[in-house]
């Protein structure tokens, strides 16, 4: 078993409530949004990381993170990039990966909106874990928290902070 800590668009600050809620986890994953290498400095003082570029990222991000991901942990396949869209309406690159690789987590950020959504016809879970920073219009600063077993996602928890 491994605990996930999932967050995205922290847009260069990372909140002290954030970097508490992820102090239990044993990998972080950041789906873009960076903003700022202190940001990636930071996280990986609290556990292992995984990160994608998002679209704010400059060069600085982009030259220490790929942008998209397709990694397994446990024996999960997972696809992480930063704009991918959501059941229904993947956008066109993620759709073609996600047909490809058959991930069984899919894991997206961009729009700072919060969802997490099974999709039947690809037989994944959908997580966007919405936005850890404080740029942009969400009204919520949100991360989330999950553990991995074999293939089995459970215990996922989301800290949920008003702005």
């Amino acid at each position: 078993m491994i605990r996930i800590g999932i967050l995205s668009d922290t847009h260069g600050r990372l909140l002290p409530k954030v970097g508490e809620f992820l102090s239990v986890v044993d990998e972080i994953w950041h789906a873009g949004d960076i903003g700022s290498p202190e940001v990636i400095t930071s996280l990986r003082r609290i556990a292992a990381l995984r990160a994608v570029y998002g679209n704010i990222d400059g060069n600085d991000i982009r030259s220490l993170c790929p942008e998209a991901l397709v990694f397994q942990v446990e024996k999960l396949k997972v696809y992480m990039t930063h704009i991918g869209g959501y059941p229904g309406k993947y956008h066109p690159q993620s759709k073609k990966i996600i047909e490809l690789e058959k991930p069984g987590l899919f894991v997206c950020g961009h729009s700072h909106i919060l969802k997490v959504i099974y999709d039947k016809k690809f037989s994944m879970l959908h997580i966007n874990p919405g936005a850890a920073g404080t740029y942009g219009l969400h009204q919520s600063v949100t991360v989330v928290r999950l553990k991995i077993e074999g293939k089995d996602m459970k215990d996922l928890e989301v800290l949920d902070i008003p702005r």
